[in-house]
């Protein structure tokens, strides 16, 4: 049997001659704010159920020069708080009437501070291309979450007048605006905490070399210890990975003698580094060690981890960014701005108390 041709598009053309109005009524119709009669919409509307009509939102913004697109671009989705993040992000911009697309750029875990500035330059060249994709797409604005942008390319979006905002994420230069957590301050939270409680052999394990979360946290949990003169006593690097936390995790367990309290940079490592110290290693957490993550999704609270961490308040930054977003689109925001919010340590029951 001979498979029939796929049907013609149905253009704006064919519902005004269904409907018995002018195209113009028809374009009409389907923008926001535009003038129609009652009575004119809803014959448009009829037809175009009718015929299966669906507006072109992309030609319509070469038109209108707004998509109502926000393009949101993530490295990675292992970590459970970016889907929340994004869930987050979607519907609080679907509410201010714009649509999100995402992307998907890959992550690059740097082994060694040899190879970093490599990885970096290479990061770099991989999200360029990808945002320039994103500008094909007529987007209004853009979100990068955990990601990095060359100087180069940003100044190529604000020529095209479509403003970038980093989430969760911040670099040096004047040239980006980002909104984040207080990650110095959530470092120094733990650090104090630790000190507090008594801990004498505290141990780190890093997220990604190259990235500002990593630094900032580590940098607030050195200042913490420094300030009550007590040494860091081991220090491995989970490149916010799974496997590689649990790597780290093998090594920290093999010490003699055992730390006794480790800071993970994020969550997503510190299931990992539980998971192998009771279920690998016969350790007790907190008995044997505590342990002390960052972010607190939601799997944090769950009995099996129960996790002392630090909370990202993920709705307060995603409503700044989506504020500071838009008003840039409108153009009543043009400086730089740096955004970080302060989130509290939340004491559960993987740390001693």
């Amino acid at each position: 049997m001979v498979r029939s041709r796929a049907k013609e598009r149905v253009t704006s053309l064919d519902v005004a001659r269904r409907a018995g109005v002018s195209q113009s009524a028809v374009s009409r119709t389907f923008t926001e704010n535009s003038s129609v009669s009652i009575k004119t919409a809803e014959k448009v509307r009829q037809a175009a159920i009718e015929l299966g009509y669906r507006p072109n939102i992309l030609a319509r913004s070469l038109i209108t020069g707004k998509s109502n697109i926000i393009g949101v671009l993530v490295s990675y989705l292992d970590n459970f708080f970016y889907p929340d993040a994004l869930e987050k992000l979607s519907n609080s911009l679907k509410s201010e009437g714009y649509h999100v697309l995402i992307f998907m750029a890959a992550q690059t875990q740097t082994a060694s501070n040899e190879c970093l500035q490599s990885d970096i330059s290479d990061t770099e060249a991989s999200i360029d291309k990808i945002v320039s994709e994103i500008l094909d797409y007529q987007v209004d604005g853009i979100i990068l979450a955990s990601i990095l942008l060359s100087s180069t390319l940003a100044d190529q979006c604000q020529t095209a007048g479509v403003p970038v905002i980093l989430f969760n994420r911040s670099q040096t230069g004047d040239y980006i605006s980002s909104v984040t957590s207080d990650n110095f301050a959530g470092g120094i939270k733990v650090g104090e905490h630790l000190v507090h409680t008594g801990h004498k052999l505290p141990a780190y394990i890093a997220g990604l070399l190259a990235a500002s979360t990593q630094r900032d946290r580590e940098a607030g949990f050195m200042t913490a210890l420094a300030a009550a003169e007590l040494p860091l006593y081991w220090r491995g690097e989970g490149h916010y990975d799974y496997d590689g936390a649990a790597n780290a995790a093998r090594a920290l367990a093999a010490l003699d003698p055992l730390p006794d309290a480790v800071f993970v940079a994020n969550d997503h490592m510190a299931f990992a580094v539980m998971d192998v110290l009771r279920y690998e290693c016969g350790l007790s957490v907190p008995g044997d060690i505590s342990v002390i993550g960052y972010d607190d999704v939601p799997v944090a609270g769950w009995p099996a981890y129960n996790l002392t961490t630090v909370r990202q308040p993920a709705d307060e930054m995603v409503a700044e960014t989506v504020s500071l977003l838009l008003k840039q689109i409108r153009g009543e925001e043009s400086e730089i701005v740096r955004k970080a919010i302060d989130g509290p340590l939340i004491l559960r029951e993987s740390c001693r108390r």
